[in-house]
């Protein structure tokens, strides 16, 4: 009986805590910036921090400065104005401590941008990624004998019940799409990103990952990443595109490598199947563990 009573506890405990695969969006009165995705992104959140200990001890700086200026040397108390053309302290001061914060503030930007452009060997994934008044088609260079591209349009309203995307809560409105862009978790993924010959300049960009690169007609640009944690990212074009600019919204799904390679498999015959099984596999281990310890 005591036994039923915990496993009964522990199955209630689940379901009130479990938090099914990794997901991030924007969120109401979000402030800084999303969650971290990737080691890159890792990074951008930590220069966030960093260049705040020399931004609020400035500003703070500057506006006791402001007063001081506003109440000492006011009109009224000085009513001949000083005639101070220079001062050698306050040169230097101003010279050699800009220089001293920038040298701060250039070393570490530095070594984060080498680590952006820096691109690993030998990628495990390859996306292009082409961009177009107003969706994306994604095709995938080394998906097999099988080529395999698609297109992703935003998720209307009246297709979430078909798509089986009727949560709101992780399929957002204006975030979510028909057709997700599936990646191994853990893996190197290279992002080719282009847009239509006679199209005009997107940009592909992913807040939790620390990536954002313009889609050009006629140029092909290079980026990279390689997802820490499973679940479901979104994101957007952030170029103004034209008039459905904000409705060309990014939804990469990842996941893992077996169920990767099964929807690899799928795909290319019938996406909108492999899609519908690759959410369920995704959704069944959190309820599979409730039934087992319920079970017990």
């Amino acid at each position: 009986m005591i036994k039923r009573a915990y496993a009964a506890l522990a199955a209630i405990a689940c379901l009130l805590f479990a938090t099914g695969s990794y997901a991030d969006q924007p969120r109401p009165w979000e402030t800084g910036l999303q969650q971290a995705a990737t080691g890159n992104m890792h990074a951008i959140r930590w220069f966030e921090a960093y260049t705040l200990w020399f931004i609020v001890p400035i500003t703070l700086l500057v506006l006791v400065l402001l007063i001081v200026v506003m109440v000492k040397f006011r009109a009224s108390k000085n009513p001949v104005p000083s005639r101070t053309s220079h001062n050698t302290l306050i040169e230097v001061i101003w010279t050699v401590g800009p220089v001293l914060v920038l040298l701060f503030l250039a070393v570490p930007s530095f070594d984060l941008l080498t680590a952006q452009l820096t691109f690993p060997q030998n990628p495990d994934v390859t996306v292009k990624v082409t961009a177009t008044q107003w969706q994306w088609n994604y095709e995938y260079e080394n998906s097999g004998a099988t080529p395999l591209d698609f297109d992703s349009f935003l998720l209307k309203d009246q297709d979430r019940a078909a798509a089986g995307k009727e949560d709101k809560s992780k399929y957002p409105r204006l975030l979510a799409v028909d057709n997700e862009l599936v990646l191994p978790v853990g893996k190197v993924v290279r992002v080719l990103v282009t847009a239509a010959p006679t199209d005009v300049i997107h940009s592909f960009a992913m807040p939790s990952f620390g990536i954002k690169i313009d889609a050009i007609p006629g140029r092909l640009n290079e980026t990279w990443f390689k997802a820490d944690n499973e679940g479901l990212f979104y994101g957007q074009c952030s170029e103004l595109c034209g008039k459905d600019h904000a409705f060309m919204p990014i939804a990469i799904r990842v996941v893992s490598q077996d169920q990767y390679q099964q929807w690899l498999a799928a795909a290319p015959s019938d996406l909108s199947k492999a899609n519908k099984a690759l959410m369920a596999a995704v959704d069944q281990p959190a309820t599979v563990n409730v039934a087992e310890n319920t079970a017990e």
